[in-house]
C-alpha cells in the first residue's frame, strides 16, 4: 500500500508540472500569432500611409503593444496618431 503511495504522488506531481507548461506554451503561441498579425497591419497601414496620412513606426513600444493586444492594439494606435 505504502508503495502505491509513494508512487501515484510523484506521477500526480509530474502531471500538474505538465499541464502548467503545456498551458504556458500556449499563451506564447497567441502572443506570436498576435505579434505577426499586428506586424502585418502595421506593415500594411505603413505601406498605405501615402494614401491615409497615418505612419505608424515599427519599433520596440509598437511591436509589444500589437503583441498583446493584436488588431484592437492597432486600432488603439491609430487612435492615439490621430489625436
Amino acid at each position: 500500500m505504502v508503495n502505491i503511495i509513494s508512487l501515484i504522488i510523484p506521477v500526480l506531481a509530474g502531471l500538474l508540472i505538465l499541464k502548467l507548461v503545456l498551458s504556458q506554451i500556449g499563451c506564447i503561441w497567441k502572443i506570436v500569432a498576435n505579434s505577426l498579425s499586428g506586424f502585418v497591419c502595421l506593415w500594411l497601414l505603413n505601406l498605405l500611409s501615402g494614401f491615409t496620412g497615418i505612419l505608424l513606426p515599427i519599433n520596440l513600444v509598437t511591436c509589444l503593444i500589437t503583441g498583446f493586444l493584436g488588431v484592437p492594439g492597432i486600432i488603439l494606435l491609430v487612435l492615439g496618431q490621430l489625436l
